[in-house]
């Protein structure tokens, strides 16, 4: 079923696949004038915290993780990014080193821009400025809608709203009715909801006994989004 209209997925999911649609040809031929593609195996990185940006990222085709370690090596995935979305750009525009990591969670094909190329467009194209603006804020909003979800929400509650999030980003040739099935690693849902892997896979077990979602090897189907859209308690 859509979502649309029952639970407020703008607040939680940050989607910047409207910055490049329909971007004016000449812009969109110097933005990608020397753009490259490659494939990704999962887990590997596209790029490290701390370090400097050489350009930007576009999605191709995939999903890719950005994250934060700790002093004790203990990951913490701040954001899921979906195929069509752009990553890596905060970096540039800030002048600064990456604030987080990126590394793809499933077989994804990246393109990469380089950082001439996009600084160069973004003079040349007020709507590209405006476009990033946009997301940017937007962004901002959603990461601090994360916060106060860390902060006030058990961990039960945590990991349904994430299982909403990531479903919409599994939702590709969907058709209604049709069950969504999520491919993501224990470790990485765990990441994200943050708490430890066995109390994900007992909430897990919990949501299979109520007949809201079923599991085959790291796979997740989501059988009934609104018992979770219940659970997350966004009242």
């Amino acid at each position: 079923m859509s979502i649309k209209g029952v639970f407020p997925i703008d607040k939680w999911d940050f989607k910047s696949e409207s910055i490049l649609a329909d971007l004016p040809s000449d812009i969109y031929e110097l933005l990608t004038a020397h753009k490259s593609e490659q494939v990704y195996k999962r887990n590997e990185v596209l790029f490290r915290e701390g370090s400097y940006p050489s350009g930007i990222f576009y999605i191709t085709k995939g999903k890719v993780k950005k994250y934060k370690v700790d002093n004790e090596g203990k990951e913490q995935i701040v954001y899921l990014a979906n195929t069509g979305q752009l990553i890596g750009y905060h970096a540039i525009l800030s002048e600064d080193r990456y604030p987080d990591s990126a590394a793809v969670i499933e077989d994804s094909t990246i393109a990469f821009i380089p950082k001439e190329d996009f600084l160069k467009t973004l003079e040349h194209s007020p709507v590209l400025n405006n476009r990033l603006l946009k997301a940017l804020s937007h962004e901002f909003s959603v990461l601090a809608n994360s916060l106060t979800m860390f902060a006030q929400k058990t961990v039960r509650e945590r990991l349904a709203l994430q299982l909403i999030v990531i479903r919409e980003k599994y939702k590709v040739n969907y058709v209604a009715g049709m069950p969504v099935e999520i491919n993501i690693s224990r470790e990485d849902l765990a990441s994200l909801v943050g708490t430890a892997r066995e109390n994900v896979v007992r909430v897990l077990t919990e949501f299979k006994e109520d007949s809201i979602l079923e599991t085959k090897g790291r796979k997740i189907i989501i059988r009934d989004v609104n018992k979770l859209i219940k659970i997350a308690n966004l009242k």
